[in-house]
Order: structure tokens, then C-alpha cells, then sequence
């Protein structure tokens, strides 16, 4: 009995440090979903807001331009000023189809800014730091690329896109994007 004494001690000590191990284990596995869950859930939110954009241009489409700025492009969201007024298109819009554009564009505006839930005072209904894009790719053929891109939780390569480049980080390696293009048909 005597060499006994002791060995119940090591033995609760060596199961608690197999239970704190895959306890470990656990909190971290826990952690990487939390986060990759996060992931997933701003980037539905922004195919929404992208797919909604695209319905709002498609719903106005004699005045497509006016949501892209003409060729110049229209940047809106997180820490960008609010969008331009409606003064392009061909034809030149209507005083309606032009105050249905700065409508839209306003109101992306804010569903980017996480207008649509607030907490506290504070919006938080959208990504982290969203910012939207409207691009027009080819005046010709009517193309059009919306974008929306916003500030991931872990680096990952860098978009290709360039709406958004430079606005999280140097390298860009926490940008995330999502892109759609739409072609306006002209049927005159």
C-alpha cells in the first residue's frame, strides 16, 4: 500500500487534463463556426442587397445610367457620400423616373449603411463596412455590374473586383465582393 500513495491524485490529475484538452478543443471548434456563420450571413445579406439593386435598375431601366452615374460610376455606403442626383440617361429622364432613381439609390443607400435593423441607436442590419457599387461596363450593349462588398472576418485572396479596393486593409485580404452583371435590352 505504501507504493500506492498517490496514484488516485495522478489519475484525477491526468483525467482533468484530457477533460481541459477536448474542452479546449470544443471552444475552439465553437469559435471557428460562430465565425464562419458570420461569414455566411453577410454574404446573403449581400447578394440581397445586390439582387435588390438589380431589381430596382431593371424596374427603371429607360434611365439605367442614372444608377450608374453615367460612365462614371457610382461608389455609395460606408464612408462614401450619398449618391449623386439623377441628371443622366438617355433619353433624359423623366422628373419621375429620375426622382424613382435617387429613391432607389437612397434607399440602397441606407440598406447598406444597416438602416434596415438597429440595435441601440446603431445600425446594424448590414455587413461590415458595406459599400455598393453600380458600374456601367459597356454603354453600347446596356451591361452593368452592381457590387457589393463589405469587411470579412478572416484573410482570405484578395477580390479582383475594385469597388471597395484599398478600404480594409492594405492588401486587401479581408475585402469580400459580390458581383452581378445586367444587361438593360433596348427595345426601340
Amino acid at each position: 500500500m505504501k507504493h500506492e500513495r498517490g496514484i488516485l491524485l495522478i489519475e484525477v490529475l491526468v483525467s482533468m487534463l484530457i477533460a481541459s484538452v477536448a474542452l479546449l478543443g470544443t471552444v475552439t471548434l465553437m469559435a471557428r463556426s460562430t465565425r464562419n456563420e458570420m461569414e455566411s450571413y453577410q454574404r446573403v445579406q449581400a447578394l440581397t442587397l445586390v439582387q435588390d439593386m438589380v431589381s430596382r435598375i431593371n424596374a427603371n431601366r429607360q434611365v439605367a445610367a442614372c444608377y450608374s452615374n453615367g460612365a462614371t460610376g457610382l461608389t455609395t455606403g460606408t464612408g462614401s457620400a450619398a449618391p449623386p442626383t439623377c441628371a443622366t440617361g438617355t433619353p433624359t429622364p423623366t422628373a419621375l423616373q429620375a426622382a424613382t432613381a435617387n429613391a432607389d439609390l437612397a434607399a440602397w443607400r441606407n440598406a447598406l449603411l444597416g438602416a434596415g435593423e438597429v440595435s441601440g441607436g446603431n445600425k446594424v442590419g448590414a455587413m461590415i463596412g458595406a459599400i455598393g457599387c453600380v458600374e456601367q461596363i459597356d454603354a453600347t450593349n446596356n451591361i452593368y455590374r452592381v457590387t457589393v462588398v463589405w469587411q470579412g472576418l478572416m484573410p482570405t485572396a484578395a477580390p479582383s473586383l475594385t469597388c471597395g479596393q484599398n478600404q480594409f486593409g492594405p492588401d486587401d485580404k479581408l475585402r469580400r465582393a459580390v458581383s452581378v452583371q445586367v444587361r438593360i435590352a433596348n427595345l426601340t
